[in-house]
């Protein structure tokens, strides 16, 4: 096993989100290793960053490397994070950063987060959309108002789309966990942490037998009342809708941000300081940033905080009882 640390970021991954780490990487001038698994891939990956990645799979450049870097960013398919994770963190790395949701299921998320606090390692789940230019608009207005009073929120995904995706079978099953969570995750950060809440779920689809349509009700840590909806054999979008005593808030889409005052009828939308998200994949430029230079950002997920909240709501709003 590898003795020597060092100060380059090691980057597991050489698909699209591979390739939009490294182009931040990059424009930061950090010194970064890339590793990829294909030819065609890593090819792809130099003609879009300009950066040659070693090919063959990071399991085997870790055996054979004498050097590893103690932070790393892991920009794998979600069947593979955890995996990469826990290798990762079994030779030695200490500071990581692993696409959302961190693992596929409960059982991989606590791996990983047990390995982690062995190890007295680091690790975060990239929820980018915290970072977003409109959502910190938004928490300015927020705090402007005095609060959040209440919020409503949509998950609903393009069954007819991710039914005929190549996505793994497993991933398709646990597919709220793995894509609908970057809505839950922002609403609930931006309007509070459920203190009590009622779910339900009817249906199911073929590719995601648990529930098709999802409903549900609840209040929160910071005092608000808040529902979601989402069905998934319906027309829809995702999208947040928060209000405070002066201004209802609109993220539908979630990068934009329009702004409707009390005592009128006119939705505006709000100018947002989004420079670093029109130029790189929205919110990554920010969320690296956070991860590289402040491990205490108030924005960025544990993978303690990721279980809890597997256990306290993800859980209950996907494997609700319709009774």
């Amino acid at each position: 096993m590898p003795s020597h640390i060092t100060d380059d970021i090691l980057l597991v991954g050489t698909g699209r989100m591979g390739a939009a780490y490294a182009n931040v990487l990059r424009t930061m001038s950090r010194k970064i290793v890339v590793i990829g698994r294909g030819r065609q891939s890593a090819s792809q990956f130099e003609k879009e960053t300009g950066i040659q990645p070693i090919t063959g799979g990071f399991e085997q450049w870790l055996v054979h490397t004498e050097r590893v870097p103690d932070t790393a960013i892991v920009a794998l398919p979600v069947e593979e994070l955890a995996t990469a994770a826990l290798l990762l963190l079994r030779y030695g790395v200490r500071r990581i950063l692993i696409e959302k949701p961190g693992g596929i299921n409960e059982s991989e998320l606590q791996a990983v987060r047990n390995d982690a606090q062995a190890r007295n390692a680091d690790v975060y789940v990239g929820y980018n959309r915290r970072f977003y230019a409109s959502t910190h608009k938004a928490l300015e207005f927020i705090k402007e108002d005095g609060g959040v009073s209440s919020f409503h929120f949509d998950f609903s995904e393009w069954s007819h789309v991710i039914a005929k995706s190549d996505k793994a079978p497993a991933v398709k099953e646990n597919w709220f966990l793995a894509n609908s969570t970057h809505v839950v995750d922002l609403a609930f950060f931006v309007g509070g942490i459920p203190r009590q809440m009622n779910v339900y779920t009817a249906g199911g689809l073929a590719w995601h037998p648990a529930a098709s349509v999802f409903c549900g009700a609840g209040c929160t840590d910071k005092g608000a009342l808040f529902s979601y909806h989402a069905d998934w054999e319906s027309p829809g979008r995702w999208g947040i809708e928060l209000m405070t005593r002066k201004r209802r808030l609109m993220l539908r889409p979630l990068e934009q941000l329009q702004v409707q005052h009390i005592g009128s009828t006119l939705v505006e939308q709000a100018s947002l300081e989004d420079h670093l998200d029109l130029m790189y994949k929205p919110g990554l430029y920010r969320q690296t940033e956070a991860f590289l230079e402040n491990s205490n950002h108030a924005s960025l997920v544990t993978i303690e905080q990721q279980c809890d909240r597997w256990k306290r709501f993800y859980s209950p709003i996907v494997n609700a009882s319709s009774d």
